[in-house]
């Protein structure tokens, strides 16, 4: 089981800016704890994502010598991805295709067929340079605009990214409209239709809603999950206030009941909760 924290995701819609030496010693103390993978930061537009801005500047502060966490960056387009493949410390470009055509547009200003363009022409990219192209799915579960979605869909936007060669992809929960009844489908025929690609969850949660939703993924083969410590960000589309991403220290709770070896270190993680009660708390 392999666990993504999503510091990115919890930051990037806060409403004051985190200054730039905070998220530098938040971001050390997570590369700490050991997760496979840390989605730290964002290469897209500053006027679209202010909070965020600083990415290069906080990348360029991080301590990567003493740990084995390989480093995501989102991007929106094909510059996002030129400039996050300037940085070799990152390994991981993730891009966010969504199986809502209203949604694409409103979230990128492109039809999917142009948020295609952009995931070949980022593969082509990442080929070059060594790095590995993380798709996102997003609107996964369904979305509120009447657009279609069936597992047998998510199947059709899988195809077409395996035969660009992505091995990658994540189903997001982008309004946490997810529930056992469709996260589990399309991971049970996901994972047995394409046995090569690594498929992820991005789920958003209520504090009650977690586990059922953990369980449904992990049950149909999921492996992948991201969270973002205290469950902070995710959501801004959702009604429920208390709709947020899934808490890590959930994943970290259901993987020891599933007997997962993590090799978490159990300081750094007090040290990290700590830190993200100074940045989050009291504004949530």
């Amino acid at each position: 089981m392999k666990l993504i924290d999503c510091p990115r995701d919890a930051m990037q819609g806060w409403p004051t800016f985190i200054p730039t030496a905070q998220k530098i010693a938040y971001l050390n103390t997570l590369l700490r704890v050991g997760f496979d993978t840390l989605d730290f930061g964002s290469f897209v537009s500053a006027k679209a994502i202010p909070q965020l801005a600083d990415t290069a500047e906080a990348l360029a502060g991080l301590d990567l010598a003493q740990s084995h966490t390989r480093l995501l960056a989102i991007v929106a387009n094909l510059r996002g991805a030129e400039t996050a493949a300037q940085h070799p410390q990152i390994r991981y470009i993730g891009f966010p295709l969504s199986v809502s055509e209203t949604f694409q547009l409103r979230n990128t200003n492109k039809t999917i067929a142009e948020a295609l363009i952009d995931v070949t022409r980022i593969q082509e990219l990442c080929a070059r340079t060594g790095q590995q192209q993380v798709v996102y799915l997003s609107m996964g579960f369904g979305n509120p605009y009447n657009d279609p979605w069936s597992p047998d869909i998510l199947g059709e936007f899988t195809q077409q990214l395996d035969e660009l060669g992505v091995r990658i992809v994540a189903l997001s929960d982008t309004i946490g409209a997810s529930t056992p009844a469709t996260i589990a489908p399309p991971f049970r025929e996901l994972t047995a239709a394409f046995p090569h690609i690594e498929f992820g969850a991005h789920l958003h949660t209520t504090p009650a809603s977690w586990r059922e939703k953990v369980q449904a993924a992990y049950q149909a083969g999921c492996r992948r999950f991201d969270g973002a410590l205290g469950g902070y960000g995710g959501c801004p589309m959702a009604a429920d206030q208390l709709t947020g991403n899934m808490p890590t220290e959930r994943l970290i709770e259901f993987s020891a009941e599933k007997g997962e070896q993590l090799g978490l270190n159990p300081e750094a993680l007090a040290e990290a909760m700590h830190l993200n009660q100074q940045i989050f708390a009291g504004g949530h």
